[in-house]
This record gives structure tokens, sequence and C-alpha cells, in this order.
């Protein structure tokens, strides 16, 4: 006689992966500092100027407030496991340099200026669009390696747009650089910042081919792997658009961030540090070349070297000669260490540009040297994240457009911001989210959304295997 024992049931089951927290929670309560900061701000130089608190304060703080709201709905919705910090540090600096901007339109000087024109209102209207362009990134760009397939139609748009400004009747000159083109009743548009996002589209796409191709070396000299000759065809390329644009245009800030871009993803998609060296050296000859017989870029030149020379001749009424870098270095060194405090300063001094390309120079003198390591502290970590959204990409395509946007986002900042300080010449250029413009605003809300596309990707746990269909109940039978 046998007897028949049923053992317990038995599947087979699978581990899935460990899912990755959404941090969505992190980036809200962040978010409530990134609007809150700037609401004292204002406050602060409301009381300042005018002793009184800011009648528009709560306005703005339910303005802020309701557009960070909106797009991180938006980021919860559509891309649940993006970046936590991404988010909240670009609202901030977006927030602090809208405050910055109302601060200096109450300045008696520049409202005396026969061009001046209220700068803030206009400033956020841009805010509200760039969030919403950053919106419209997110909901319909569902995968960023779709931009892949569009690897060469992004090369043909972005010299679209790098030709706009010479196109006679819609570009415009504006002191000196002619990167801007005329928009009938929208005002001025800057195609390059639009520019830099397509361009490491392309980049992207074609380096992710033919990286193997660059990887490649001939010959070894001085430590340095030399790149075969014929594959130095794409840097020269690049170069030389890159000089043009800085011969036709004049304008120095777009022609090295172009070029800096495509070198950095070039030595990440390589792995040569000869890529470097190579780039370096011949965006040095470029720009030496040119400053040599170019006016307005020797002249930024002559006021990078000599600043109170250039001063005191725009003081005696020589044309062509600008007070503005002295003046600049000036309100960092009245900043001191602490500044004098927000309302407090004198940076309207530097006139027509002091909300835009000089912005920084207002941050120097009124929170001194603290106020501007906190700033360059917070691009910092944008950059950082950019760069750890390329290290946790799955795949090369992803890689190499975080990396080549956080590079063109670093690029931009320190131009600026080395211009600016009297480090580099000025390019003309705009510190991103602070600055007034619109265009660098709705450009760099792109940006981010970009990258927090591509961090929701990579961060995204794995699909769990499906379950064996063969796992079935086993019945023992022992005799």
């Amino acid at each position: 006689m046998s007897s028949t024992t049923n053992t317990p049931t038995h599947h087979t089951s699978t581990i899935g992966s460990i899912g990755t927290p959404s941090r969505r929670n992190t980036e809200l309560a962040l978010l409530v500092f990134a609007v809150v900061i700037p609401v004292f701000a204002y406050a602060n130089v409301g009381l300042a100027i005018n002793g009184q608190v800011p009648s528009g304060l709560l306005s703005y703080g339910l303005g802020l407030g309701l557009l960070a709201g909106i797009a991180h709905l938006v980021v919860r919705k559509f891309a649940p496991y993006a970046d936590p910090l991404l988010l909240p540090l670009a609202t901030l600096l977006n927030g602090l340099g809208l405050v910055a901007i109302w601060r200096l339109d109450q300045s008696k000087l520049l409202q005396s200026l026969p061009t001046f024109v209220t700068a803030a209102p206009r400033q956020l209207l841009y805010t509200a669009l760039g969030i919403a362009l950053f919106i419209v990134v997110l909901i319909f760009l569902k995968d960023h390696r779709v931009l892949q397939r569009y690897t060469y139609i992004s090369m043909f748009v972005a010299l679209v747009l790098l030709i706009l400004p010479l196109v006679p009747g819609l570009g415009t000159d504006v002191f000196g650089a002619k990167i801007w083109i005329k928009i009938p009743g929208l005002g001025t548009l800057q195609p390059g910042e639009f520019a830099k996002i397509v361009l490491a589209v392309f980049f992207a796409g074609y380096l992710m081919v033919k990286r193997d191709a660059l990887a490649l070396a001939s010959r070894r000299f001085m430590g340095l792997y030399l790149p075969r000759g014929r594959d130095l065809g794409p840097i020269v390329v690049v170069w030389a658009i890159s000089i043009l644009i800085l011969v036709f245009e004049t304008d120095l800030g777009t022609s090295l961030l172009f070029f800096g871009m495509f070198v950095i993803m070039l030595y990440v998609a390589t792995e040569r540090t000869s890529w470097i060296v190579f780039g370096l050296l011949m965006s040095a000859v470029g720009a030496v070349g040119v400053a040599s017989f170019e006016p307005h870029i020797q002249q930024r030149v002559d006021a990078w070297l000599d600043p109170m020379g250039e001063y005191m001749l725009s003081r005696q009424g020589v044309v062509g000669h600008s007070e503005q870098a002295m003046q600049a270095l000036w309100a960092f060194g009245s900043g001191g260490t602490l500044g004098s405090g927000w309302g407090q300063g004198h940076s309207e001094l530097i006139r027509f540009a002091a909300n835009s390309d000089f912005i920084l120079a207002t941050f120097g003198e009124e929170l001194g040297l603290a106020g501007v390591m906190a700033i360059l502290l917070i691009y910092g970590l944008i950059v950082e994240r950019g760069v750890r959204t390329a290290l946790a990409a799955r795949d090369p395509f992803g890689k190499l457009l975080a990396i080549g946007l956080s590079g063109a986002f670093a690029l931009q900042v320190f131009v600026v911001a080395g211009g600016v300080m009297g480090l580099i010449p000025l390019t003309g250029m705009t510190m991103p989210f602070l600055a007034y413009g619109g265009s660098s605003v709705l450009a760099n809300w792109a940006l981010i959304g970009i990258l927090l596309r591509i961090s929701d990707t990579a961060r995204r746990p794995a699909p769990s295997p499906a379950p064996n269909p063969d796992a079935e109940m086993t019945q023992v039978v022992r005799p």
C-alpha cells in the first residue's frame, strides 16, 4: 500500500529590481524654500528702498509659487523618477533674478535714461513662458532617444538659427554684436540660446555613431594620442563655424560656447585627452586671430586688460569705449564679504546692461562674496546633477546629450561670470535664469526639461520579469 503525500505548493518566484524612490516629496519641500527665499529677498529690497514692504509682495509670491507648483505637478505626473534637485535650483535662481531686476527698476538713475522700460513684469512673463515650454518638453518628449532620429535635421536647424541674425532686415546690431533678430510686436530674440540645445542633439547623435573612429590614434607624441588626420575633420569644421560666428556676428561668447561644448562631448565620447589639447589650441588661435582685426572684439580685450584706461577714455567722451568693466569691479569691491544688503548698492551706475550682462555685479555688491559664492554653488549643483544624470543614463545618446547640455550650461556661466569679474574678456552673454532676457530664460527652462526627461528614464526602475508560466504545483509521491 502506498501513501501519497502532497507537499506545499511551489512556484518559481522572481525578484524584481528594488524600486527607486521617486523623491517627489523631497522636490516639493525644496520648492517651498526656493519660493520663500526670493519672497524674503523681495521684502528686503522694498524695506531698504522705500522703508515699507512692497505692495506687490503677495502677488509676486503667489505667482512664483503657482508657476513652481504647476511645474512640480507636471514632473510628478510625467517624470516621476526625475532628479529632485534640478527644478528647485532653477526656480530659486529665476526667483532671485526677478528680485534683482525689480530692484534695478526702482533706481532713479535708470529711470532717468531715455531708453528705460520696467523690466521685471516682462521677465515674469518670460518666466511663465519658460515654464510653459518646460512643461511642453516633459509632456511631449516621452523618450529622449526620439531626438536621435533628428541628428542631421538638428544640424540644419542649428545652422539656420545661427544665420538668422545675419539676414538683412531681420537681424539687428545691439551694442556691436549681431546676434539678435527683430520680431514685430515681441521685441528681439537671440537664436543662439536655442541653437546650443539643438547643436547638443546633433553632436550627441553624431558622436555616438563616430566615436570609435574618432578614438583611434595614429601615433603617440609627448604622452598624447594624436588623432588621425582624416578624423580631425569634425573638430576643424566646428572650429571654422565658431570662427565664422565670431567674425560675422562679432560674438565671442557664442563662439566659445559652441566650440567648447563640442570639445567636451568629443572628449567624453572618445576618452582621448588629445582632443582637449587640440580644442584649447584651436580656440586660442582663433580668438587671437579674430581679435587682431575685429575692432569690437579688440575693444573687449582692451577693457579686460586695462579697465581703468577704458573707464577714463569713456569719461572723456571718446567714442567706442565703455566704463562698464571698471564699474563692475568697483561693485564687487564695495560689496566686500557680506555685501551692502539688498537694495543698498549702486550697481545701477553700470546703466543699461546692469540687469542683463552685469547682473552678477548687483549680487556681488549687495550680497557680497558670500552671496556670489552661494549663486555659483547653485549653478555648480545644476551642472553636477546634469553630470550625474549623464553617468546614470543607460544609453550612449542620453549620456552624451546630458553631458553636452550640462557642459553648455557650465560654459555659459563661466564665460559670463569670468567676463564680469575680469577673469576673461567680456562676451555679452547673459547669466542663465538670473539676467533679464526672454531668449535665455526660455532656452534654459527647455534645457532643464530635457535633463529631467533623461534623468527620469535613467532612474526609472526596470520592470520585473514576467512570471514563468511553466511553474506549476508539484506533487511528490512516496512509496
